[in-house]
């Protein structure tokens, strides 16, 4: 028998651990089984409660395919439950052939965070937004860094009571002016995350959407009617780093860009460098090249520094110098924007005007000593710079 390397070995135990997790279960596609090459969750046969709790409402986005078999609309997994069933995310179940939400008021964390760390650095620098998460979510990441919460049951985490109204009343009290869906996958506490918005929404609080961007187009059209700003994840260019790595698709969430850019939605994007997992230069251009295509220029990107997580706890921390060369590498290639995430001090957390190169946006941590943006342009040279910035009303 060949011997595997290091890689090799760290993703078929991660594998492994996947499969021992889930048990007897299905798959949400039809055909196939889990692989070294595809780790996506499974449906969880018969896992559902008995009853429903105080946390529960009827999903928004599910068809009956027969009196009892109900298909979720709401992510491209598109999990088909049975009664008893439990989805992929593990919020959502089928009881009697109707599709239930187990996640809606019962916020499994509440903080008051600085907009920075979502991270959002062209949306209302130097303001705190008010934080909330329910349990789950649509992907299986290996490197997750909220595992606890992301792939755990909404009956099976700790939480508090904190239906739309109190968390609404919460951010008003602690003169929030934001509110961010985040620390989880908040597509998978969709009713309670756009329930929640659009109370905020008409208390003239702003809408913050932090996600992996694995939702459908018309969930995603519906939300974006209370949205305000977002930061979504692209964990690669490449299709077969987010079914070994992330057990998703790559499509869906390009697609999730192209709508949010259409829409006029403030949007940024991170993408963590996880080592040997397309860390290469070329791999950068090519998603430079896509987003330059169908998004433009203008979008921040975030280059985030990896460190040992969850499945992923052997590797070592993405080196800083790799991810200076990317973030000069994504510059030349035509993006305006370009910061490095976990690697404080650096010159890459600042905002600079793309025009005249001038320092238009110092960040020390979370703090911001230097903003030299009037009404969404440069000090200097007078160029918009792109964004959602104090003076501007929007």
């Amino acid at each position: 028998m060949k011997p595997l390397n290091r890689r090799q070995f760290m993703l078929t135990a991660a594998a492994g651990l996947c499969s021992a997790a889930t048990g007897h279960a299905d798959w949400p596609f039809s055909g196939g089984g889990n692989s070294v090459d595809d780790i996506r969750g499974h449906i969880f046969k018969q896992d559902a409660p008995a009853a429903l709790w105080k946390w529960s409402t009827t999903a928004v986005y599910f068809k009956r395919l027969d009196k009892d078999t109900v298909v979720c609309t709401l992510c491209p997994n598109r999990c088909r439950l049975s009664p008893g069933d439990r989805s992929v995310c593990r919020s959502r179940v089928n009881l009697g052939g109707t599709l239930y939400s187990l996640a809606y008021g019962n916020a499994c964390s509440a903080n008051l965070d600085p907009i920075e760390k979502k991270p959002l650095y062209h949306f209302l620098p130097a303001t705190w937004v008010f934080s909330i998460a329910a349990a789950g979510c649509n992907f299986r990441c290996l490197n997750c860094q909220n595992w606890e919460i992301s792939q755990s049951r909404p009956e099976d985490v700790r939480h508090m009571e904190l239906f739309p109204e109190a968390v609404v009343a919460a951010a008003e009290q602690s003169a929030s002016t934001a509110i961010a869906y985040t620390y989880s996958e908040p597509t998978t506490f969709y009713e309670y995350m756009i329930d929640t918005a659009r109370l905020a929404r008409a208390k003239g609080l702003k809408n913050v959407w932090v996600s992996n961007g694995y939702i459908n187009r018309e969930p995603l059209l519906a939300l974006c009617k209370v949205l305000d700003g977002a930061n979504v994840n692209l964990k690669s260019i490449s299709d077969a780093i987010y079914r070994r790595l992330n057990g998703g698709r790559l499509q869906p969430v390009l697609d999730t860009f192209v709508t949010l850019h259409r829409q006029g939605i403030h949007f940024e994007m991170t993408h963590l460098v996880v080592p040997g997992y397309g860390d290469t230069i070329e791999m950068l251009q090519r998603m430079c090249a896509w987003i330059l295509k169908n998004l433009g220029p203008d979008h921040p990107l975030h280059l985030l520094r990896f460190f040992p997580r969850y499945r992923l706890d052997r590797l070592s921390p993405t080196p800083v110098a790799t991810l200076i060369r990317f973030r000069e590498q994504a510059l030349a290639e035509g993006l305006h924007y370009v910061y490095l995430g976990n690697v404080p001090g650096h010159a890459g957390n600042h905002t600079y005007c793309h025009q005249c190169k001038r320092l238009l946006v110092e960040r020390q941590g979370y703090r911001i000593p230097t903003l030299n943006i009037k009404a969404g342009h440069c000090r200097f040279c007078g160029t918009p710079i792109p964004g959602v910035w104090p003076e501007d009303g929007a």
